[in-house]
């Protein structure tokens, strides 16, 4: 697909989780084919300042796990930028942890960010298009873990694999409406904690990458690229769909195999 910096023109984008690899990546590709984006993340304005820089991005300081605040903030881009019809709920949490050993605080903390703040985000989105009669797409940012087995990433698998479902619940209810919603779910991704690893240890960043079969890591641009295929105002037919790009890795029959050698 060929990227046409008028492709967005006239959309307003919010992303959640927008100061991190991914998001602020979403946030560039969107703004890059004319989208107007306006970003949300925990930090505050100051640490946000130093990241976005001269990007023409606006930024709110909003916990996605508090609904309120997530409203709020739809109701201030709304009447600043006007209706966001294009909305990618991106904001989540990664904790290393076996099920037997997490801290319900973390478990919790998890659940609320990565699955209740998903909700929150998509819902919010999605009652104003539909009550302004408005087409729009809703991108759930999710995992390849939603369906293969990470014991320890209890929470993190359990809280995608829960958006899933709960993404093809509020498809099926949106795309009556217009308001197409689906999913991106990568694998290893060179970006975020899991490229701050592989920074440190370029043995097990290699190691990560002879596991895909591909042979290739993700980075963060291609995920945006990914959410911008599912924005693109021709992709029409997708609703409730999860695009997974995780290079073949589920296709393996177990995390510690080793990619076939190409024949």
């Amino acid at each position: 697909m060929t990227e046409n910096i008028l492709l967005l023109a006239g959309r307003v984008a919010v992303i959640t989780g927008g100061l991190g690899d991914i998001g602020f990546a979403v946030a560039e590709v969107l703004a890059e084919n004319g989208a107007t984006v306006a970003i949300a993340d925990i930090h505050s304005a100051d640490v946000a300042a130093q990241k976005i820089g001269s990007h023409p991005f606006r930024y709110t300081q909003v916990d996605v796990a508090d609904s309120k605040e997530v409203d709020d903030w739809f109701s201030e881009v709304s009447d600043s930028l006007g209706t966001p019809t294009l909305v990618v709920a991106n904001a989540g949490l990664v904790e290393i942890g076996f099920g037997l050993r997490i801290s319900p605080e973390s478990w919790q903390r998890t659940m609320d960010v990565s699955l209740n703040g998903a909700f929150f985000t998509a819902t919010s989105g999605g009652r104003r298009m539909v009550d302004q009669k408005l087409e729009g797409r809703i991108v759930l940012m999710g995992s390849w873990a939603a369906e293969n087995v990470h014991a320890d990433l209890t929470a993190y698998s359990v809280s995608k694999a829960a958006l899933r479902m709960m993404g093809k619940c509020l498809a099926l209810e949106l795309a009556p409406k217009g308001v197409l919603l689906n999913e991106v779910a990568p694998g290893f991704v060179n970006a975020g904690l899991t490229g701050k690893f592989y920074e440190k240890d370029p043995e097990e960043r290699e190691k990560g990458r002879r596991l895909v079969p591909v042979r290739r890591l993700i980075s963060a641009r291609d995920v945006a690229l990914q959410v911008l295929h599912l924005c693109h105002p021709d992709n029409v037919h997708m609703s409730g769909s999860t695009l997974l790009m995780d290079g073949g890795l589920s296709l393996m029959t177990g995390r510690e195999d080793v990619a076939p050698e190409d024949a």
